[in-house]
C-alpha cells in the first residue's frame, strides 16, 4: 500500500496518506480514529471489514450528502494497481461497489486477486474462548488469501441456506425448489470444507517449521462437512451432505436454521509444545498463539503467492513484552510485509524508528512524523 484516500468514513471527512515504508505506525489517544483507519483498509478485502459493520454504520454523520468511499494504490506481484470501494449510491441495500484500475467488478472475488489482508484486533483476544463463529470467520479470511474463489463459495452457500431456511419456515411446500437449494448447499459446502482442510494442513506445517518466540499451534477442523470432504471423493461427499440436509428438514424447520453444514464447523487450536487446548492457555499465551497463526499464514502467502499479505495489527504491542515486540517487528521485516500498527503509547514502537512511517492521528486528521512521537 503506497497511497490511501478515505472519504466520509467513520470519523474521517476526508483524509489522504502516502507512505514509502513496509511498516506504518498509527499513534494517538483513544478515540482519535486509529482503528477506523484500519477498518477502512480492511474494506479492501472481501467481506464487511474488521468490525463486520453494516454499510450505513461506517458513514460519517457529518457528511451524509457524500457516500463513504475508500481508494488506494497497492503493490502487487504484477505491478501497482488502483482499487476503490464504497457504498452503492444507487442502492438502498448493503451492496457496495468495487473498482479496480477504474473498471467496475462484479462481487468481491477480484479483491482477493489483488492480495490478502489479515488483521488482529483487541476484540479477537477471546477468539479461542468464545463461540465457534468467530473462529470460522477468522479461518475463512485466511483461506481467502490462498483460494480467491472461497469468498464466492461462502456467499453462494449462505444465500442458498437463507432461501432454504425461509422455505422451510413457510412449510416447505415446494420440494423441487428445496432439492435444488440443497444441491447448491452441498456443492458449495464441500468446496468450502475442502479449501479449509487444505489450507489448515499448510498452515499447521508453516507454524511447526518456523523458528520463533511465538508458540507453534497445532490445528484441526472439527466438523461433519469436513469429515465428509476428507473421507470421500468430492461427488460422493456432495451426495452425502445433500442426503444429510434432506434428512434434517424437519429438525431444521423446528430450529429455524440449518443444523448441518460447514457453517457449523470449528477451528480447533492447541498449544503444541504443551499439548493444551488454546482455550485453557493464559491470556498472554492465547495472544501469542493468535500472532503465530497470522504470521504463519503470512509466510505461506510469501512463499506461494510471491507477496506477503497486508497486516492490520490493532494495539498489537500493548500486551507483548520487549522480546516478543522485537520478534514481531523482525518477522514482519523478514517477510517483506507491510504492517499497519496502532497504539496509544508510541514508545512501544521506538525500535522501528528509521524503518517505519509514524503517523499521529488526532480527531480524524493524519500527520506524518519521521520519528515516534512519544508525547502522544
Amino acid at each position: 500500500m503506497r497511497q490511501l484516500s478515505v472519504t466520509a468514513f467513520r470519523s474521517y471527512r476526508s483524509a489522504r496518506l502516502s507512505v514509502s515504508s513496509h511498516s506504518v505506525v498509527l499513534t494517538g489517544m483513544n478515540g482519535a480514529g486509529k482503528t477506523n483507519l484500519l477498518e477502512a483498509l480492511s474494506f479492501l478485502a472481501p467481506g464487511r471489514g474488521l468490525r463486520r459493520a453494516q454499510m450505513a454504520q461506517v458513514q460519517n454523520r457529518q457528511e451524509i450528502a457524500v457516500q463513504w468511499a475508500i481508494s488506494a494504490s497497492v503493490e502487487t506481484p504484477e505491478g501497482p494497481r488502483r482499487v476503490g470501494t464504497g457504498r452503492d449510491p444507487d442502492s438502498e441495500t448493503e451492496r457496495r461497489v468495487i473498482r479496480i484500475d477504474g473498471a467496475p467488478t462484479r462481487g468481491h472475488n477480484a479483491l482477493s486477486d489483488l492480495g490478502a489482508i489479515s488483521w488482529q484486533t483487541p476484540d479477537m483476544d477471546g477468539l479461542f474462548t468464545g463461540g465457534a463463529s468467530a473462529r470460522r470467520q477468522f479461518l475463512d479470511r485466511l483461506v481467502f488469501g490462498f483460494f480467491p474463489s472461497h469468498a464466492a463459495q461462502l456467499s453462494g452457500y449462505e444465500r442458498a441456506m437463507r432461501d432454504r431456511n425461509r422455505l422451510l419456515k413457510d412449510g416447505g411446500r415446494d420440494p423441487v425448489w428445496l432439492d435444488a437449494l440443497e444441491v447448491a448447499m452441498a456443492e458449495q459446502g464441500i468446496a468450502i470444507a475442502a479449501a479449509r482442510i487444505e489450507f489448515v494442513a499448510r498452515l499447521a506445517s508453516s507454524c511447526a517449521e518456523a523458528v520463533s518466540v511465538f508458540p507453534a499451534p497445532s490445528l484441526a477442523i472439527d466438523g461433519m462437512t469436513e469429515e465428509l470432504a476428507a473421507g470421500s471423493p468430492s461427488l460422493l461427499a456432495e451426495q452425502a451432505l445433500r442426503a444429510r440436509l434432506a434428512e434434517s428438514r424437519g429438525q431444521d424447520a423446528e430450529a429455524g436454521r440449518a443444523l448441518v453444514g460447514p457453517h457449523r464447523s470449528d477451528l480447533a487450536v492447541r498449544y503444541a509444545a504443551r499439548d493444551m487446548p488454546a482455550a485453557l492457555c493464559s491470556t498472554g499465551e492465547q495472544k501469542a498463539l493468535l500472532i503465530a497463526l497470522i504470521l504463519g499464514a503470512a509466510r505461506l502467502q510469501r512463499i506461494e503467492r510471491g507477496a506477503a499479505p497486508l497486516l492490520l495489527l490493532d494495539e498489537i504491542a500493548a500486551h507483548l513484552d520487549a522480546e516478543r515486540r522485537a520478534a514481531l517487528f523482525h518477522e514482519i521485516d523478514a517477510l517483506g510485509a507491510q504492517a499497519w500498527m496502532t497504539g496509544t503509547d508510541a514508545s512501544l514502537f521506538e525500535a522501528l524508528a528509521g524503518r517505519a512511517t509514524f503517523v499521529v492521528v488526532e480527531d480524524g486528521d493524519l500527520a506524518i512524523s519521521h520519528q515516534p512521537n512519544t508525547s502522544t
